[in-house]
Order: C-alpha cells, then sequence, then structure tokens
C-alpha cells in the first residue's frame, strides 16, 4: 500500500525514519534530520527539505553520502550486493545486459572517474521522465561528466543523488506526474521536426517558417484541438491561437504562452514548456467540463529567436502593433524573403493581414508566461519553482579599439599600443563591475583581431559588449561605467576607440498583482518561494509594453544550460509548474 504524508506526520520518530527506509543510499541519517521539520504540507516540500538537509551537512558528509552508492554496473552489481533500489534502477537502464564491449568501457570510464574525482560516478539513470536513459544515453553522460571540474562535478553527483531520492519517494507515495508526463511527451513528439542539415545529425533547429516549423506548428493546433480548445487557428505570421471560451460572453481574456522556433542545435524546452503547460490545463479543464469567468487565449508564438531573419519577436511584437514592414524585404541566407517565405507557408503576406492581429489591452486581463529557467540557480538550491520578478534591460554595442600594429619581438612593453589588450583589461572589469550590483550581468561575447599574427602587436581589436540588470536605472549605471572605463583604458594606453548602440531594451518588471498570484500558486505546493530576476529576453518583454505581466520560471537540468543540446527538466518539475498554473487559474476564477 503506497505511504501518505498523514502516515509520515503522524508516525513516531522511529516508524517514519523506517518508514522512509531506503531513499538515500546507506544514510538514513538524511530523513533523521529532515523529519525534525514535521508536518510536512506536500511531497515537494519533503524533497526540498531532505536535500537541504544534505547541502547544509558539509563536505565531509557530502563526500561520505556520494561514495556510499555503488559504480555504475560495477563489481556490486556483479556480485549481486547491490540495495534492492539500486537493483532495480540499475536493471531497468538495461546495465544488467551491457555487451562486453559496453562493459568494459564502462569499467575504464569508472577507473578513470574514480581515479580524478574520488568518489563514483552517480546518474539518476531512470532519467528525466522516470523511464530509464538507455545505455548509450548513460555512457554518452558518463564520458561528458568525466571532463568536469571536481567542484563541478560534485554538485552534479548530490543533484543526481537527489533526483534519484525523488523517484524512490515517488514509488514509495504511489506518485506519477501525469501531468507532467504528459508535457514531457508533447515536447518530445514535437522536437521530431527539425531543420534540413541539422535533423540529420540528431539537431533540434525550428527556423520560421520552414518545413519543420510548419509542422511544429500543426502539431501544436492538432494537441490544442485534442485538449478542449474551442477555437484553434494559426494566423497572419504563424503563430498557433488557442482560445478556450469564458462560461459567459463579453468576458475579458488571461493571455499566455510562449514561441515555438528554436535557435540552432538549442534544446527541447525553451519556450514550448511556456505552450504545453497551459494546454495540460485547458486538457484537465475540458476533462471535467469546468468554465472560467475569463476566456483563456494561449497563443504558440512562431518566432522569438530572430535566427532565419533579423526580426526577433515577431510573434509577440505584431499582437501588439510592432511588425516592421521593412521585414517583408528581408532575405534570408538562401535569398528567400520573408514575404517569399509567407506566402509559401499560406499566409497573406500583407501588412493589413498582419495590421489585424493586434490586440486591444483593455480586452486583456494580462499575460503570463511559464519558462524552463535557462540558468544555474534553481538547479544549484535544489528549488523547481522560481518566482521571476523582473526581465532584465539590455544594451548592446558593437565596439572597436584601433591601436597600432607592430614587430611582436622588436616593439618593447612599454611602447606597444596593443588594442587587444586594452580589450582585454576592459573584459575584467566588465565582469568585476557586473558582479558588484550582484544581479547586472556583462558580456564580451565576440573579440575578433582582424589579419592578426601570432607575431605581430594587434592594432585593431572588434568587440561587443552585452549589458543586462533588472531594472533601467541599474542597466544605465552599468553602461555609464563600463563605457567610461573604455574611454579611459583607452586614453591611458594610447589607443582609440568606437561603440555603437545596435539594440536597448527596457527591463520589464513584473506587476505586483499577477507576480503575487504565482507566489500563492508556488506556496499552495509547499515549495519554497525563490524570487529571481530573468536575464534571458523574453515574449514577455513585449507582452509588458500593453499589459500586466509576470513569469515563472521551471526548474532546467545539466546545471540549468539552455539553447543547448543538453537543456532539459524533469517531468516532476514540469506536473509541479501545471499544478502552480491551475492554481493561479482558479485563484483568479474565485
Amino acid at each position: 500500500m503506497a505511504l501518505t504524508l498523514e502516515q509520515i506526520n503522524a508516525a513516531s520518530q522511529v516508524d517514519a525514519v523506517n518508514l522512509l527506509d531506503g531513499l538515500y543510499e546507506h544514510s538514513p541519517w538524511i530523513a533523521q534530520a529532515a523529519l525534525a521539520h514535521r508536518p510536512f504540507r506536500s511531497l515537494a516540500q519533503l524533497k526540498h527539505c531532505m536535500a537541504g538537509i544534505v547541502r547544509e551537512a558539509g563536505l565531509e558528509a557530502q563526500l561520505t553520502l556520494i561514495r556510499q552508492h555503488p559504480e555504475l554496473a560495477g563489481k556490486a552489481m556483479v556480485s549481486k550486493t547491490l540495495t534492492s533500489e539500486s537493483t532495480h534502477e540499475q536493471g531497468k537502464a538495461g546495465l544488467t545486459d551491457c555487451t562486453p564491449d559496453e562493459f568494459a568501457h564502462i569499467q575504464s570510464l569508472n577507473s578513470a572517474y574514480n581515479s580524478k574525482f574520488g568518489f563514483p560516478f552517480i546518474l539518476a539513470v531512470r532519467g528525466p521522465r522516470g523511464t530509464g536513459l538507455s545505455r548509450q544515453e548513460i555512457i554518452t553522460t558518463f564520458e561528458r561528466r568525466l571532463a568536469n571540474h571536481p567542484d563541478f562535478e560534485l554538485g552534479e553527483a548530490l543533484r543526481n543523488i537527489h533526483r534519484v531520492v525523488e523517484l524512490r519517494l515517488n514509488d514509495k507515495f504511489g506518485l506519477e506526474p501525469q501531468l507532467g508526463n504528459q508535457v514531457w511527451d508533447w515536447q518530445e513528439q514535437l522536437s521530431a521536426f527539425s531543420d534540413p542539415g541539422y535533423k540529420e545529425q540528431g539537431q533540434l533547429t525550428v527556423t520560421y517558417l520552414t518545413d519543420a516549423h510548419r509542422s511544429a506548428a500543426a502539431l501544436i493546433a492538432q494537441t490544442m484541438q485534442g485538449s478542449g480548445f474551442d477555437e484553434v487557428s494559426i494566423d497572419a505570421v504563424g503563430n498557433v491561437v488557442g482560445r478556450y471560451k469564458a462560461n459567459k460572453p463579453g468576458a475579458k481574456t488571461l493571455m499566455t504562452g510562449s514561441h515555438y522556433d528554436t535557435v540552432r542545435n538549442g534544446g527541447k524546452y525553451d519556450g514550448r514548456l511556456g505552450i504545453f503547460t497551459p494546454v495540460a490545463c485547458v486538457g484537465e479543464l475540458s476533462r471535467a467540463g469546468q468554465r472560467l469567468p475569463f476566456d483563456f487565449e494561449v497563443i504558440a508564438f512562431a518566432e522569438e529567436e530572430g535566427q532565419r531573419y533579423k526580426a526577433t519577436f515577431l510573434g509577440s511584437g505584431a499582437l501588439i502593433g510592432q511588425f516592421n514592414p521593412a521585414w517583408l524585404a528581408q532575405k534570408d541566407a538562401d535569398g528567400i524573403s520573408m514575404r517569399e517565405a509567407m506566402q509559401q507557408a499560406g499566409l497573406p503576406a500583407t501588412l493589413e493581414a498582419i495590421g489585424a492581429l493586434q490586440r486591444q489591452p483593455s480586452d486583456y486581463l494580462g499575460f503570463v508566461e511559464v519558462h524552463i529557467e535557462q540558468g544555474p540557480v534553481l538547479n544549484e538550491i535544489d528549488i523547481p519553482l522560481g518566482i521571476v520578478t523582473s526581465i532584465n534591460g539590455g544594451v548592446r554595442y558593437v565596439c572597436e579599439v584601433s591601436g597600432m600594429a607592430s614587430h611582436a619581438g622588436t616593439t618593447p612593453m612599454n611602447r606597444r599600443r596593443d588594442a587587444a589588450t586594452a580589450v582585454a583589461e576592459l573584459a575584467l572589469y566588465v565582469e568585476q563591475r557586473a558582479a558588484r550590483d550582484g544581479d547586472s550581468v556583462g558580456t564580451i561575447g565576440i573579440l575578433n583581431v582582424p589579419g592578426g599574427s601570432i607575431n605581430v602587436v594587434p592594432g585593431r581589436c572588434q568587440f561587443t559588449l552585452d549589458l543586462r540588470a533588472p531594472n533601467n536605472t541599474q542597466r544605465d549605471a552599468l553602461v555609464a561605467d563600463v563605457l567610461a572605463e573604455l574611454a579611459a583604458i583607452c586614453e591611458r594606453r594610447g589607443v582609440h576607440h568606437t561603440a555603437e548602440e545596435t539594440m536597448r531594451a527596457a527591463a520589464a518588471p513584473s506587476a505586483v498583482a499577477w507576480q503575487q498570484r504565482w507566489e500563492s500558486a508556488v506556496d499552495s505546493l509547499g515549495v519554497p518561494l525563490y524570487r529571481m530576476p530573468s536575464g534571458a529576453g523574453h515574449d514577455a518583454m513585449k507582452l509588458h509594453e500593453v499589459m500586466p505581466q509576470a513569469m515563472l520560471f521551471v526548474r532546467g537540468q545539466n546545471s540549468g544550460i539552455s539553447h543547448n543540446p543538453l537543456e532539459s527538466t524533469t517531468s516532476d518539475d514540469i506536473d509541479l509548474a501545471v499544478r502552480a498554473f491551475q492554481h493561479l487559474l482558479h485563484g483568479l476564477a474565485t
């Protein structure tokens, strides 16, 4: 019979420890310490509490915990001395059925890993969906993580242990994250579509109005229809629009959604998680025959990334009247104009049709968006959901420092006018100055010495600046300081500089009332509230210009990496996001 939280909360200390036996390998002290924090309001709270016990236990206790775990396909498996939980997990992953070559390779990896890190390789072999990784996925992950820094790998080992425990808890409590599994599966299905040249390499790339993009739109529309939306259509810029109607005519509308295009060789969750999470909510409402006192509009925005054409936020921008007519004449790398691409996709490709998409803000309650975090913060602190306080404002520059090219062997160090070292000095300043704020970020993403040679002091250095902060005042102070430092460095070094501003985006602070609704939703799940800015841009930034908005972040795996094939999250965390969204909808309805 499945355990319940009521049993755990009511049991004696000894009985409760016994009920939670087998979660952390040979380490009952973690459950013992966590039980001092009873009563637990949710399983998510219990999971977080135990992870916190480990985090606060110190390095030696953490290393001891890691070393309690067996090697993958190691001696304990061969001698059949694994715990029953590990036997089940390794068997389900097929590690008991390795070929001789696979087994030998894993043993070699185990040896190299232990030698480098001093503890065994830990991987939640049941994976993000809970159904198990393939042997090849396990081996590939093993090889990749072997290259990590020891401090980073210590954190990865602990995070994988917590994932193992999460799945074991689910088993004990008979919990299956059904809605999270559904959303996870939808995203897997959508990832089958990829542009030519990338699909053949197993890479996910979906750019605006390609065949893969149009196939993705069709599948999203089909999923919306199957989930009970009353109206589903593809609009004049390729947005997929689903509407679940209110229980009364003339009601206002709550808008949500995100984008379904991707960067080149990107991940499966960026944008798409914010589409399918509310679709799952509509599916549950439809199955229950429930209506809301407002229309619920879910939009899969056709373009946000600006990959095929230089038209970032095209999909969401069109809804607020910000479609640039010049975009229609833009050509992609193959010489196909946006107008031609639209016509090939069966869209009208006229400014009149695109202009008709503009929404009236007075018809809307606001805009909310769910998004994978795209960063390491939630992953590192073992919290599944984050409350976004603001989307960072940003400024970008294309810059160049000009000095004097000269012979590397004959020019004394104190006589040089080295353009590259001037930029290197600035790069270190950007790093230090942004860190001073705590939540500002600064990046020199491109650094180029045109015509550089190994034996020539650089006379020119081209570089970019990307400076971001949670509010405009903080952003502008960062920009002013960096530009002033650039001028000071160049004057001191006897070189010259130019800086051309290429982008300026205002910060988008979350509307207080909507942020509080997300906070109430997260709190209802027993998950700690963690407030954080978003360093990345989102469709919510565009809607922010005409209506109140607020965002919810979902923890990513693999140190939260995004715009990368390793981008991932678990069906358990997705399930929490769906339930939080359901709470927001029902709270708004009452």
